[in-house]
């Protein structure tokens, strides 16, 4: 049996292009500059902050004449809709307008052999054009619901935002069977909320009581569970797969360069990867720390730009 194809569709800002382009390495080992990557890897649309959507392609023709030809051999048992994904511009392939796509839509919907159903399907059924070619299957959109993450109870200005602490997770732990998990400086939790509720294990820790205390209220709060404990890293005693650290700056969480580069001294022996989001190039403690760069972006949000960096 020949290998799935699924097509994901993208939405993301000017300023979070590379942070989308080193997810989109994470998940499926390339890039694309463009709003469509299409690959034979499957990723939950919802774990990502700029998936649109996943279409697992079932059928595809050079004409949409061919395509509803080949619709009409599906047979579904679910209550189904169609929808057409031309609702912008894709890779160059220009936005098809609403009547049109409606057109599109019972054209194929018509040929397929189950119960239609407008309101509440059990089943999408996607259809799009990318240049000359037309391609329908099951269609998966994003849930988006981490965006509820973004109002926690306990905050402060510095924190990670939502969006790049999940985009993080995604590129430290794209395929989570089996890894063992930490934020070894956690903070109020930002990242810890993240992993969690994707359904990634991982473990929290922080050297500031209070900061603890936050992010165990914050995991609570949204009917998450994981371990949380308080005390240095140089006290991390177990081995992990992967460490997330968002290096201290601010003035609540001062740090000497020194107490930087412990930080990564102590990562790099308890953690065979790491990845680091830093507000300044740190290049240089990590090659003294033992760690080889194989991945990195710049995470921007207006004027200020955080450093995301992979290591290994």
């Amino acid at each position: 049996m020949a290998a799935s194809q699924f097509i994901y569709t993208y939405i993301r800002h000017r300023d979070e292009q590379e942070l989308c382009r080193m997810e989109m390495r994470a998940f499926f080992g390339s890039d694309v500059q463009d709003n469509i990557l299409i690959s034979d890897v499957e990723i939950n649309p919802s774990r990502s902050p700029f998936i649109k959507e996943r279409l697992e392609v079932w059928i595809q023709g050079n004409t949409l004449d061919s395509l509803a030809e080949q619709a009409a051999e599906l047979a579904v048992e679910q209550t189904f809709k169609t929808a057409c994904l031309n609702d912008m511009e894709l890779t160059g392939t220009p936005k098809i307008g609403h009547a049109k796509r409606r057109e599109i839509e019972r054209k194929i919907g018509l040929q397929i052999t189950g119960e239609p159903e407008l309101d509440d399907p059990e089943l999408l059924i996607g259809i799009v054009q990318l240049n000359d070619r037309w391609y329908a299957g099951k269609l998966t959109e994003s849930l988006s619901d981490w965006h509820v993450h973004q109002q926690k109870p306990h905050m402060y200005s510095t924190a990670l935002g939502t969006r790049l602490a999940r985009a993080a997770v995604n590129i430290a732990v794209p395929h989570p069977e089996g890894l063992r998990v930490i934020d070894p400086c956690c903070g109020i939790g930002t990242v810890l909320v993240e992993a969690l509720s994707m359904g990634i294990q991982i473990e929290g820790r922080d050297i500031n009581p209070l900061v603890v205390y936050g992010s165990r209220k914050n995991i609570a709060y949204f009917d998450l569970e994981g371990d949380v404990t308080i005390g240095p890293i140089a006290e991390v005693n177990e081995q992990y797969d992967v460490a997330i650290i968002d290096m201290p700056y601010n003035l609540f969480t001062h740090i000497t360069a020194e107490g930087q580069l412990a930080i990564l001294k102590e990562a790099r022996r308890f953690a065979k990867g790491c990845l680091f989001i830093t507000i300044e190039n740190i290049d240089g403690m990590l090659k003294e720390a033992g760690f080889t760069i194989t991945d990195r972006c710049l995470a921007h949000k207006g004027t200020f730009s955080r450093e995301v960096v992979w290591c290994t």
